[in-house]
């Protein structure tokens, strides 16, 4: 079966850590007898400087003519520190989301026993730590309404949602919760936000149909302190775009390093995976940035898109030995520490020689 997938690198270390997660999933293809087609195209501000626009429409062609989507990084400082720019690199990433309809963000965050000591958390709070965040991805204050006013004195970001869009979302996450342990915990602002307040209404009125789960409200600044004083208390979590973005974030110190957290954001039809991390500019060409988080996200679309389990669990298991062997890049550990395509290198070799 011919797979294709689109490869969109974006900017800073997006190309590195890219690379090597194809050098992985070509090992793949030798070890299982598959073959995958992969079509580049670009984004954010390397789309910028080539042709203006940070989503040309081919690179939106490439997306929508293939099974799944690899995504690297976006963002560069020219357009960070420059807060009069029209255009920003982040506003390709937002538009593909609109585009293709890619409504739910998932983000799962385990403990790797290997990294315990990178990790800023004690060990019996990491110990079997398991739990997975859907965040809605396509509304929210990200999408509304924004602008300034009063000659620039005054300015307005629109946070709004619908109730289809919180049901789709949850649908999901409820569905995830069936087959772990059973709990979705909602996290919002109701106390304070009127669209936290339709959020929980809606959940709640869903979780009837399922009592076999167990919902719990959660106000996110809480949730923000028991991710690092109780995080094995959460199995699913459940929340907007924003607080999505900020709580997975967090959670990445859990592992020791922000390179190491795949997502997927899925829609009705294609989906796209990336690591949770940004572009990294002061790292870029340096061979220095952690790729697992990149190579995770592949082994999530081989199982989430393809329906390639064992393929999916090869790199799990290849990742896992890196760790063990501390084949890890400077983010991990400084002293001994291995470059970005070493560690691609490891991962691949190991998939190549296992039994």
């Amino acid at each position: 079966m011919k797979m294709k997938i689109a490869i969109l690198p974006g900017d800073g270390i997006g190309k590195e850590i890219i690379s090597e997660a194809i050098k992985v999933l070509k090992s793949i293809e030798r070890k299982f007898n598959h073959k995958f087609e992969f079509t580049a195209g670009i984004i954010g501000a390397a789309a910028i400087d080539k042709t203006g626009n940070p989503l040309p429409d081919e690179t939106l062609e490439i997306c929508l003519s293939s099974d799944a989507i690899l995504f690297g990084a976006i963002g560069d400082p020219k357009y960070d520190n420059d807060p009069n720019a029209k255009v920003r690199p982040e506003q390709g990433l937002l538009k593909m989301r609109k585009s293709l309809g890619l409504f739910a963000n998932i983000r799962p965050v385990k403990s790797y026993k290997a990294l315990f000591n990178s990790s800023p958390l004690k060990n019996h709070l990491l110990d079997d730590l398991d739990f997975i965040v859907y965040r809605e991805l396509t509304g929210g204050i990200y999408f509304g309404e924004k602008g300034r006013k009063q000659k620039n004195y005054f300015a307005f970001d629109v946070c709004s949602y619908n109730k289809d869009e919180i049901l789709r979302i949850t649908k999901l996450a409820f569905e995830a919760a069936k087959n772990r342990k059973q709990k979705v915990t909602l996290v919002d602002k109701a106390n304070v936000l009127e669209t936290s307040r339709l959020w929980r209404e809606t959940v709640k009125n869903y979780s009837l149909a399922f009592p076999e789960i167990e919902l719990e409200f959660m106000f996110v600044d809480n949730a923000a302190m028991q991710i690092i004083q109780n995080p094995k208390r959460f199995d699913v979590i459940l929340t907007e775009n924003m607080f999505g973005d900020i709580l997975t974030d967090e959670a990445s110190v859990i592992t020791g390093s922000l390179g190491m957290l795949p997502s997927a954001s899925v829609g009705n039809k294609i989906s796209l995976y990336e690591p949770i991390h940004g572009s990294f500019p002061e790292g870029t060409g340096k061979n220095i940035a952690n790729p697992v988080a990149t190579i995770l996200s592949a082994a999530m679309m081989l199982d989430m898109s393809f329906n390639l389990k064992a393929e999916s669990n090869a790199i799990i298991e290849a990742v896992e030995n890196s760790l063990l062997n501390e084949v890890t890049t400077p983010d991990i550990n400084s002293i001994k520490k291995y470059s970005t395509s070493d560690v691609g290198n490891y991962i691949s070799n190991y998939i190549d020689n296992a039994v």
